[in-house]
This record gives structure tokens, sequence and C-alpha cells, in this order.
């Protein structure tokens, strides 16, 4: 040991002198470990000695040391926050349609029913708007127009993503009131605001070779100007589209009824069946299509 900086108090008694150990000695005393309340070292020599010798900490420091050592893996993994999935984006479907005797109005509602049963898809039922007056359609005895279902505002038609259509036939062709629709989506054309959004189709006549597959066909015409997709049923319904024993509407093109020469015959369980599989079949293909 070197001599102290400063000299020992007055009250204190003067260390004796004491002869230098020999070398084994001194390699024994060294390799003892140094007792917990033995002072600091008084010079760099000995404090280079001293730096293996563990030194107690305050409680303080241990707390800090503590709280600066990272978790174990299990503990951090039971304290991590898990984020809930984003929800998935819903297919919004516009449905619009029109109907003179309320054929096509069935048929609407239980395509409707149908593809809401997809998951992620809603529907929104929509009516165009009437070009006949209430005089004529009171002396061909039209149906009332359901209170609850919309008129349809072309400006809404971007927000959907994808669309159903439904009308009866004229001559084999959709119905006046749904060409005249169309007629207003011009704007939308030149905007290219329904490019690449999927349709399917469905239709009435009064008659079995009443235009059940042309009225269809010819109407794919608008879709192609817009650049919709149109997505045809095919003969998904099965052996409801092939039994002959009982006359019955629809065609590959898409579903349908027969409303009879007076309009008195109501859609069959078979043609409303088809509609539920075209349905079902649209919501699962639209949703690829627009994902």
């Amino acid at each position: 040991m070197g001599n102290m900086c400063s000299s020992p108090a007055a009250d204190e008694p003067v260390a004796k002198t004491v002869q230098p150990a020999s070398a084994e000695t001194s390699a024994k005393e060294d390799a003892k470990p140094a007792p917990a309340d033995a002072p600091a070292p008084a010079n760099g020599a000995d404090v280079a000695d001293a730096k293996d010798v563990p030194t107690p900490a305050k409680a303080t420091e241990v707390d800090e040391a503590a709280a600066a050592t990272p978790a174990p893996a299990e503990v951090q993994a039971s304290t991590t926050v898990v984020e809930e999935a984003p929800k998935a984006k819903k297919l919004r479907v516009y449905l619009i349609y029109y109907s003179t005797y309320g054929h096509i109005y069935k048929l609407a509602q239980t395509y409707k029913e149908a593809l809401e049963t997809v998951p992620d898809v809603e529907v929104s039922l929509f009516q165009v708007r009437e070009t006949l007056s209430k005089e004529v359609l009171e002396k061909m005895h039209a149906a009332p127009k359901p209170d609850d279902v919309p008129v349809i505002d072309t400006h809404t038609l971007p927000d959907a993503d994808a669309f159903v259509f439904g009308f009866p036939t004229r001559f084999g062709m959709m119905a006046a009131q749904m060409k005249a629709f169309f007629d207003t989506t011009g704007a939308l054309w030149q905007q290219g605001a329904l490019f690449g959004k999927p349709a399917s189709m469905f239709t009435s006549t009064a008659t079995q070779g009443g235009g059940q597959e042309t009225t269809i066909l010819t109407a794919v015409s608008q879709l192609a100007h817009h650049g919709m997709i149109y997505v045809p049923t095919g003969y998904a319904a099965g052996g409801v589209m092939f039994g002959v024993q009982e006359p019955k509407g629809g065609s590959p093109w898409g579903a349908g009824t027969l409303a009879g020469p007076d309009g008195s015959r109501q859609p069959s369980e078979e043609e409303l069946e088809a509609v539920r599989v075209q349905a079902k079949l649209f919501g699962a293909v639209a949703k690829k299509l627009a994902a």
C-alpha cells in the first residue's frame, strides 16, 4: 500500500511499521475476496488491482439497472398489444329494375335476398323512373309502384362496385323505361365512371318464346359501351333449367319468368330458384372482379 495523501487524525493511533510480505504471500492475499465494507483504494495502483472486485450497488442503481434491462421475449410477447385485422371491404351492389305488373319486382326481391347471403356483400334496391302517365298505367292495369323503393339517381352510380339490372321485354328488347334510364348515363360514359364494373341481368316475357334470350343479349350493348363486365349465368341452376314438364322462363343469359298474355301468371318456385342461383354466383364472381 502507498502512503495516504493526508495525515491521520489526531485522535487515531499511528499504524506500526509492517515488514513487506513475500511475493507468495502477496499473491495469496490478492486472491482473497475483499470484504463488503472494505474502504476504496487510495492510489491509482490499488484502483487498478481492485477492478475485478465486485462492489455492492446502491438500491437506486439496482432499480435503474432493472428498468433498463429488456424483458425476456416471453414477457414482452404477453404485453404486446395485438391490433385487430382490418375488416373486409363490403361489395356494394346496386340492383336497378323496372316492373310494370310486379313480376320483375318479385324477381328483384328474391335476387336481393339471395345476394345478401354472400359474405361481405350489401345490396341497395332501386327502380327507374316511370315514363308513362298515371292514366295510361291505369288503363294498362299496371301494378302500383312500391313506396319503399327509391328511384335511382344516375349521379350515384359510380358509388356502386357492381350492378344487377332487371326489366321486362318489349318486342325482344328491354322496356323503354329501362332504355330511358341508360340514356341518362352519357356523362358517366364520357368519364369512364362505370368501366370494369361487373353486371348481370334478368327479365320477363309474356310467352315462352317472347324474347327471354334476345332481351338480355341486346341489352349487353349498353354494358359494352360503358366497358362493364357482363356476367352470364350459364346453366348453373342445373335441373331447374332442363325440365320441360312445366313452362318456365330463364336462359343462359340470365334468369327470367313468364307473365302470361294478361300478366296474371306469377313466378314459379323453379324460376325463383334459378334467380337465387344466379344471385349467389354473381356475388362470388363480382367479389373476385372487384378485389
